[in-house]
């Protein structure tokens, strides 16, 4: 339950958009009920609406994974306001999708909290040695937020990858291995997030995520950034990071650090956020599970289902009246077919 003071906040927020919507009611045909929008996480369980009746549910999670056959592409989207707020209570009739320049019919629409395999991957490098007890506590905070049925594994990286805890649904799990950790050796990031995507591949659930904690850049990988780059976009595994970079950084790596997590972690449909202050990383990493568990998806077919082998470009805009500009929509940027 929210502190005082954030409950005022989100109260005063709720209000703005209710009012600001009923001003604005004839703004667009069928517009989301007024009593239907919130700046806060879900509490109630969600609804799921499927126009066209097409989706299968696998594992319990809808499958968004493009397989050899392009039918339904499936879109995770995250809605937040100028506050970073995220904003609940959307229907099918405030999103627009395209591919390409092409407007796509929005075929299947779910607001539905479904469990997540999810990978966290943490950077154990010497430089993290004053930092790791805000990583504990941020581990312990993102879990806090899962769903009771969600899946997690676990990377340490310092000079190399290595599991540390294969998949579990106990996050206590995750908790015991790192009250033995302890950092040293250098920072081998691009080769955990391999390590990570790899690991993906044997994931119970349809939803996926990754969520890299690092206080640097790479500078010890065997695996390149354009490598690295390229089987993020193909995964279909978003991905989350958290940067707790120094002010006055003291090598190259760790001052292009956070443009490298920006590009692994936005065409996914994640996104990456800079810390100057480590203090900051728990609330940071339970706002990232909210986030995972508030998401709304999208399912559209092709009108030609492509087998090219190319990067295909998808754009999700919000359908809302002119006045609400502070609310933004955060999806994948696209996604690559299958070739022949």
């Amino acid at each position: 339950m929210p502190a005082p003071r954030e409950a005022v906040a989100v109260l005063k927020v709720t209000l703005s958009v209710l009012l600001m919507l009923s001003l604005l009611g004839a703004a667009g045909p069928a517009q989301t009920s007024l009593n239907d929008i919130h700046v806060a996480p879900r509490e109630m369980a969600p609804t799921v609406t499927d126009p066209v009746g097409s989706s299968k549910l696998i594992g319990g999670s809808i499958l968004h994974v493009i397989k050899t056959d392009v039918k339904l592409v499936l879109v995770p989207v995250s809605v937040t306001d100028s506050a970073e707020r995220l904003v609940t209570g959307l229907n099918v009739d405030n999103f627009q999708l395209y591919e390409g320049k092409k407007p796509q019919e929005i075929r299947h629409f779910s607001s539905e909290d479904v469990p997540i395999s999810i990978g966290i991957i943490l950077d154990t490098s010497g430089s993290m040695g004053d930092k790791m007890n805000r990583v504990r506590e941020a581990v312990n905070q993102f879990c806090e937020e899962a769903n009771p049925q969600d899946e997690f594994f676990m990377i340490a990286f310092s000079d190399q990858p290595h599991l540390v805890t294969d998949f579990t649904s106990a996050p206590e799990d995750l908790e015991r291995e790192l009250i033995f950790t302890r950092p040293k050796g250098r920072t081998a990031l691009l080769d955990a997030i391999y390590l990570g995507l790899q690991k993906m591949k044997s994931a119970k659930y349809g939803k996926k995520a990754l969520l890299i904690i690092s206080d640097g850049g790479d500078n010890h990988s065997r695996y390149g950034e354009r490598e690295i780059k390229s089987a993020a976009k193909e995964s279909d595994v978003m991905i989350y990071a958290v940067g707790t970079f120094d002010r006055f950084v003291p090598t190259l790596e760790e001052a292009r650090g956070p443009a490298l997590l920006a590009a692994l972690a936005e065409p996914t449909g994640g996104r990456a956020y800079t810390l100057e202050n480590a203090l900051a990383l728990p609330a940071v990493a339970r706002h990232i599970g909210r986030e995972l568990r508030t998401q709304y998806v999208l399912g559209y077919r092709p009108e030609e289902i492509p087998k090219d082998g190319k990067w295909h470009k998808i754009q999700v805009k919000l359908r809302l009246p002119k006045k609400l500009p502070f609310l933004r929509a955060h999806a994948k940027t696209g996604y690559y077919a299958p070739a022949e």
